[in-house]
This record gives C-alpha cells, structure tokens and sequence, in this order.
C-alpha cells in the first residue's frame, strides 16, 4: 500500500516537472533571445537606466548621448584599473577593445530627452563662485574655466569629452573626489587630477550644485573640436583627451 502511494506521488512528481518544463519551453519559445547589442547591454540600465538615461538625482550618471570617445575611454579605464568601482569593473574585465567600442558607440547614438533640472537653494556669493570658475576658471592657480573643455554650453566635445550638465550632483562631488585623492585616474597629462587638486571643497560643492540646477540648452549635443572656443586664461593639456591640445590658445 505504501509502496503503491510512493509510486503515484513520484509518478505526480514527474508529471508536474514535464508540465513546468513544457510551459517554460513554451515561454522561451515565445520569447526567444534576439542576439542584439541592445539586449546585451541590458545590464548597464539596471543602474543607468533605461536606455542609459538615469533620472531623478541618483547617484549613477546618464550615459546615453555621450560622445562615443568618453564612454569608450570610460570602459576601457574600468577595465584597466584607472577607475575603481567593483561593479563596473566585474562587467567589463573580461572584454576586449572593440567590444567595448560598440558599447560606447551604441550608448552614444541614443539621442533622448533630458529631464528638467533640479532646483538648487544656492546664495548670491556661492552662485557667483561657481559661475566664476565653471566659465572663467582661476589663471592665478592655472585652473581652466569648465567651459574651456567642455564647451561654452557645457555640453561636450567630440569625440571624447563629456558633458557636464544633467549630472547628479552627487556624483560629480564623488568623480572630482576621487580625482583628488588619487583613486580616479586618467591618461597623463591628467588634467582632471590638476584641477580636483586645485578647488577646495567649498569650490567643488558649490560647482556641483550650480552644475545641477543647470537646464539644458536647446541643443544637448557635444560640439564639434571646431566649435571649442578659444577661451581666456589657461586650459590643461588632457591626456584623455588629445585633440584638445589643437584647440588650445
């Protein structure tokens, strides 16, 4: 008798196993995997967002629309240990250069919408900080204008440098951080490093706000190298960044 209802609940077992893996062949059936490099990348919106466009002030970047240039340097940098953050490292470690470039040059071409900005409770003195050294620098400490880089609109430049509006403020606070105590690096000349070293914290808290509460121009595109200004004072030569050592006045 035991022995007889053994056998049916096994016999039950294996009948409810066939039908689970009959109705999951049937979903993957009706799903099927489409090998896509949209797909693939599905894993970099689970913090950037969809489509790569984070919103709202969290603390991952948007990293949709950026030049193709930046976000390959970017990746490459994860993976050779110029930028540390475990998650993105353990993403990319094990891909190689054109893998990463079809990445970057996918993320660059998605031309989407911004949000609005966040509105920033700054003072006079504070705001008058930040758009002092966001567009005429300090030529006394040769510290460039924010602008003399990534372009009078704050947009970028192709085909590497990025844009710094619509950045969460906390994230530019933690990049700038990072460049200052030496765990963020890039190509030398590191011009980023220069300037992370130069601002004092008041200086960087006050540009990231500023920064923050920035709207978008009508035009959210990187220029091109042409396009660069020449700008007053100083601009460091940026090792990420080579062709701006042409534009340079």
């Amino acid at each position: 008798m035991r022995l007889a209802l053994a056998s049916g609940r096994h016999r039950l077992c294996v009948c409810v196993l066939l039908l689970v893996c009959l109705l999951s062949g049937r979903s993957a059936m009706a799903a099927p995997f489409e090998d896509t490099i949209a797909q693939r990348v599905l894993a970099c919106t689970g913090c950037h967002g969809q489509d790569g466009r984070a919103v709202g002030d969290a603390y991952f970047p948007r990293i949709a629309g950026k030049p193709a240039g930046y976000l390959f340097n970017q990746l490459r940098n994860f993976r050779d240990g110029k930028r540390a953050y475990s998650l993105m490292t353990g993403m990319v470690a094990l891909l190689n250069d054109d893998y990463l470039r079809e990445i970057a040059h996918y993320f660059s071409s998605l031309d989407l919408p911004y949000p609005a900005p966040f509105a920033a409770q700054l003072s006079a003195d504070t705001t008058d900080m930040a758009v002092t050294l966001v567009t005429r620098g300090d030529p006394d400490r040769k510290l460039a204008a924010c602008t003399a880089c990534h372009g009078a609109a704050l947009t970028g430049v192709l085909p590497s440098v990025p844009g710094l509006l619509g950045l969460p403020r906390d994230y530019i606070n933690a990049q700038l951080g990072a460049w200052k105590s030496g765990q963020r690096h890039a190509a030398e000349p590191d011009c980023m490093a220069h300037v992370a070293r130069v601002l004092t914290t008041n200086e960087v808290s006050a540009v990231s706000a500023w920064l923050f509460a920035q709207p978008l121009p009508a035009n959210t595109h990187a220029v091109p190298i042409g396009a660069l200004a020449r700008a007053t004072g100083v601009r460091s030569a940026c090792g990420s960044a080579p062709e701006l050592r042409a534009a340079t006045p």
